[in-house]
Order: structure tokens, then sequence, then C-alpha cells
């Protein structure tokens, strides 16, 4: 199976970083004023914990607590269990899904150095042992708030659609590539085509690809699987 690396530039070592401070510094103070809106909204609507933190897989399989503004209620049924996403999604949540402002937190995660501004999207940790050798090369580089996965078709995608368009990039990462889905991106903001019925989160679960070159291989299998209570994870997601 051919190996994908990214390439070593002085790019992707050091200049990556510096275009991350350049634009989450200035980015996360003019857009304090509007998260502190949607703190309020959220705080007002939905409660206490305002953000809702997530552990996900980073780049060399680190794992990192992701932050997102809540967008569900924690309801439950009679027996205590949550009840399922869509009856606890709200309208704000499904607003602030539509357009990405769940996503603002984020920037705190670049500045910690835990992501990037672009690059694959980081996903559950439970989706570590599904990969197979392919799509595990995703985790070479830093994940990313935006993609080139994201700019292609994000949710329209399949989960195969959307790992090799983040096998592409690791393979092509450089400043241009990185520039052009940053614009992409931003001709996309308020463009909700892409989303699924529930505001952008994805509907389906990635139980692997079996039929995929590399599934089952000794390197596409995952460390011990990190068991969560999976409750306290998609609780206010």
């Amino acid at each position: 199976m051919e190996e994908i690396n990214p390439p070593r530039t002085l790019y992707v070592r050091f200049g990556k970083r510096i275009l991350d401070l350049a634009i989450a510094v200035p980015l996360a103070v003019v857009l304090m004023p509007l998260m502190l809106i949607v703190a309020i909204l959220v705080r007002g609507r939905l409660g206490a914990p305002v953000l809702f933190r997530q552990e996900r897989i980073g780049k060399a399989d680190a794992i990192f607590r992701l932050a997102k503004f809540r967008t569900m209620t924690d309801r439950r049924d009679a027996s205590g269990a949550l009840l399922p996403d869509g009856d606890r999604l709200t309208p704000l949540g499904l607003f602030l899904r539509k357009t990405s402002l769940d996503e603002l937190p984020q920037l705190w995660n670049v500045l910690r150095g835990e992501m990037s501004l672009i690059g694959p999207r980081p996903l559950l940790v439970e989706y570590l042992p599904r990969y197979n050798a392919r799509q595990r090369c995703r985790h070479k580089v830093m994940p990313g708030i935006t993609g080139l996965a994201q700019v292609a078709g994000r949710n329209l995608l399949s989960w195969e659609a959307r790992f090799e368009h983040d096998v592409t990039y690791v393979r092509d990462i450089g400043l241009g590539l990185d520039c052009w889905i940053l614009w992409r991106t931003l001709c996309g903001l308020g463009d909700t085509s892409a989303t699924v019925p529930t505001g952008g989160k994805d509907v389906s679960t990635f139980m692997g690809s079996p039929a995929s070159p590399g599934a089952g291989d000794d390197d596409a299998a995952g460390p011990p699987h990190h068991a969560r209570v999976l409750e306290r994870n998609r609780a206010w997601g």
C-alpha cells in the first residue's frame, strides 16, 4: 500500500502554525462580542453548561477535548435515558448548527495548538479502531475547523469520500491549498445546502470500511479503545 505522508516543507513544519495564530488571534478578538451573545442565548435557552466538550482524535492519535456551543437539551425519558438527538435539538441549536456558530469555541482549540484552522475534521475516539490504514493517514496532520472535505460537500459526502479528501489533503498540504480552502469556506458561509436535517450533524455513524484496501491490517488497528460513557459525551452536543 502507498505510504502517504505530508510534505516536509517549511510551511508544513512552521508556516502553518504561524498562519493559524495570525488569523485565529485577531479573529477571536473580533468575534468575542458575537461569542458572548451566543453564550448568553445558550445559557438562557438551554441552561448550563454553555459549552459542550467531547473527546476527539487529534494529530498522531492524541486525544483532546473539542469545544462547541451547546445545541441540545439533556431531556430524558421516564427511565432516565437521554431522548434521541432530534427530540433534544432546539430551534436555537438548529440555527447555531446551520450557521456553524456552534463551532466558534474551537478557536480556543486552535490557540492551544490542538487544532488548526484547516485540516481533517476531528472525529470521535470510538472511530479510531475502525479506520483502515489509508484512512488513518488523516491523523498525520493537525485536525481543522474546516477542511477539504468540508468545502467539497461536507455531510453530503459518504464517509469513504470524506476520508479520501482527507488523505488528499495530507498528501498535498501547502499554503496554496490552505488559502484556497479558507476562501471556499468564506464563500460558503451561510450556505446550508450541505447540511443534514439535524443541522449539520452527522446522521450516520462510521462503522468502518471492511471492503476498503487495508481494512483489518495490523497497521490499521487502533490502540485499546477508550471506554467512554456515551450519554455524557452526547448529552449536550
